[in-house]
């Protein structure tokens, strides 16, 4: 019999060794994640909030950051075979994962959204077509080749991901030749600065919701080491090239939405096509993410969901657009604890080794992951220092204390789950 598209995606199930990729393949699909537009748009913030050696240090630190939380998953991923929202499942048990899985793939939906309008608004200002017919379409488009799951991710990327580094690169060429060269770069000052913790919110709020779905997609890397080298180089190499292509160009311009710069350097037309392109890879990675978010939850095909999230994320794209600064703050402050919490219970408390998902029976919730969750919203919010490592160091020590001392069940096992 023919298996079925929903099952070749593994919505519920460990990926099996047959249906593991390369590194290769993955390289491209994880680049073509992290190559997004609006990495761009927050290296352009940046750009003009600080010098940029400021700049140089917190892009560098902030996508360390990134790498080493990513990387962690990525190895759990590819050792387990589960996407995020079933490694979650371990750690909040089977009911308190649907709460993680909500609040991440409700954000993915919401980075979609961000996505088409971004993608939208320079088509606009060149052809004069109404915005809202134009995120429209754009939503629809998306969310066709995002219904083929994994074998359309691979093919976009393949295609995004060199043509994005050329344009970059271009632009990176024309704005600094613009402002006297290279060398002209550090003598620059921001009218206005950012504070450093700030600084560091933004560069690691820009992608820890996609961060912690890193699992969705390296599930399907044949090996731990090439789930591992595949993440880190594109959250640490590849988004900090995003940062830097959007940081230059707002220094030679003054802005820092990307399709501005390019507009005001001539590069439109190519930035159109090119960025609409790289903006599709990343927003077809959120919408499958997001599908397998809520078809943990609600056990309905994750191609269905796909439809119904892209058609959600289309209806709210100029509002997501309008409030993007916003939703970073909101972001890094509420998900980092959900992947730390991943993290303590599969490393520290699992000793790196989980029991297989089929033999499993897992308790409804684990009230201890929710709380430490919270509280790592809590350190992040109200805390001083930097807010997602704050929620990430928070929330996987307190959830390893109180599992440890409170946590146990009635044999004096500590865990969510046990062997049915």
């Amino acid at each position: 019999m023919k298996q079925s598209a929903v099952d070749n995606e593994f919505a519920l199930e460990a990926v099996p060794s047959t249906n593991r990729r390369g590194f290769w393949k993955m390289l491209v699909v994880m680049l073509g994640f992290t190559f997004f537009s609006a990495s761009m748009w927050s290296g352009g913030t940046l750009g003009n909030g600080l010098t940029f050696t400021q700049f140089i240090l917190i892009v560098l630190a902030g996508n360390l950051i990134l790498g080493l939380y990513t990387g962690a998953l990525a190895y759990i991923a590819a050792n387990t075979g589960l996407s995020t929202h079933l490694l979650a499942r371990y750690a909040f048990g089977e009911k308190g994962s649907y709460v993680s899985s909500f609040m991440l793939a409700a954000t993915q939906v919401g980075w979609f959204g961000v996505g088409a309008a971004m993608f939208a608004l320079p088509v606009q200002k060149v052809t004069g077509v109404n915005e809202y017919l134009l995120v429209f379409l754009v939503g629809i488009l998306m969310t066709a080749t995002a219904y083929f799951g994994m074998k359309a991710l691979v093919i976009l990327s393949f295609i995004a991901v060199p043509s994005i580094t050329v344009l970059g690169s271009i632009s990176v060429y024309n704005a600094t030749e613009s402002i006297g060269g290279f060398s002209s770069l550090f003598d620059y000052q921001p009218p206005e600065m950012i504070g450093l913790a700030a600084a560091l919110t933004i560069c690691v709020g820009s992608f820890i919701s996609g961060g912690t779905l890193t699992p969705d997609f390296t599930r399907f890397a044949k090996t731990k080491k090439t789930a591992v080298i595949t993440t880190l180089v594109a959250f640490f190499i590849g988004n900090s090239l995003m940062f830097i292509f959007g940081a230059i160009g707002a220094i030679s311009t003054g802005e820092s939405d990307i399709s501005e710069v390019m507009f005001i350097q001539g590069l439109i037309i190519p930035a159109i096509i090119i960025l609409g392109l790289n903006i599709w890879t990343t927003n077809d990675n959120a919408l499958y993410a997001s599908g397998l978010g809520f078809s943990n939850i609600t056990k309905i095909s994750k191609n269905k969901l796909v439809i119904f999230n892209g058609l959600v994320g289309t209806v709210f794209a100029l509002w997501l657009n309008n409030n993007f600064v916003g939703w970073l703050t909101f972001l890094g402050s509420t998900l980092p604890a959900i992947g730390a919490i991943i993290l303590a219970d599969y490393f520290i408390l699992n000793k790196g080794k989980y029991n297989d998902f089929k033999a499993m029976t897992f308790k409804p919730v684990n009230w201890i992951a929710l709380a430490a969750w919270g509280i790592g919203i809590l350190l992040a919010t109200y805390v001083p220092g930097i807010p997602p490592l704050n929620a990430i160091i928070g929330s996987a020590v307190v959830y390893i204390i109180m599992m440890k001392f409170v946590g146990r069940d009635k044999d004096g096992v500590i865990g969510t789950e046990k062997v049915s």
